[in-house]
């Protein structure tokens, strides 16, 4: 692999933003994210390289450590931070079509929960894995949803919720966006939801953490 883009995996991986990232400690006052991309680009390193040799891989890893219990929900923050340094100079590629995304994915925490950590980690992940995503927020109404769909057609959904007490409201938003949209694919998350809740509400997947729902994604990426 090229060295600029082995260096910008790591970064994105260990978390370091940019130069005067003070995180991690081992890397301060070296260049971060935000500096490499620049200098992929301007080193003539195509968009796609980029994104799918070096940022993909890095969140990859860090996503991997996640699930297996050797990384945690700050080092996932702030990898996705790094990330998002990253994502802000080849955005322009992908809004000139010259880099296409893997397809649209809808995120929102249903109405009643106002928990947005969970859901913003998944965002920042999905991002990453190349994926326009549309996020909604919080307490987000059945109306929103199906609003959004209509705008984005082929989109994938995703549903957080962090209270017992809205999971119930998840149920309500996928049997209506079911009801209007059979073959709409939903994918559910939150920590209070399992596999067997996802089946009994209608939903299509569950994933404990953000490298999981990624991994479906791609999967199913047209």
């Amino acid at each position: 692999m090229n060295e600029l883009l082995e260096k910008l995996s790591q970064c994105i991986e260990a978390g370091k933003i940019n130069k005067t990232s003070p995180f991690p400690p081992a890397m301060k006052g070296m260049d971060g994210a935000d500096e490499l991309t620049k200098q992929a680009l301007d080193a003539g390193i195509s968009p796609d390289d980029i994104l799918t040799q070096a940022m993909i891989p890095g969140m990859s890893r860090i996503g991997e450590k996640f699930s297996a219990g050797k990384a945690f929900v700050p080092e996932m923050l702030i990898a996705a931070k790094a990330m998002t340094a990253a994502m802000k100079h080849l955005k322009p590629f992908f809004t000139s079509g010259q880099l296409q995304r893997k397809g649209v994915f809808v995120l929102g925490t249903v109405f009643g929960d106002l928990h947005d950590i969970g859901k913003n980690l998944v965002a920042m992940t999905i991002e990453g894995a190349g994926w326009e995503v549309i996020d909604l927020g919080v307490d987000v109404k059945t109306e929103k949803f199906l609003q959004t769909i209509e705008k984005y057609p082929n989109c994938v959904v995703g549903l957080s919720a962090l209270l017992t007490t809205t999971m119930a409201n998840m149920e309500i938003i996928v049997k209506e966006i079911k009801a209007k949209y059979p073959d709409k694919i939903i994918l559910v998350g939150g920590a209070p939801l399992s596999k067997d809740f996802c089946e009994k509400i209608g939903a299509d997947h569950y994933s404990p953490d953000p490298h999981g729902a990624v991994e479906y994604l791609n999967k199913i990426a047209v």
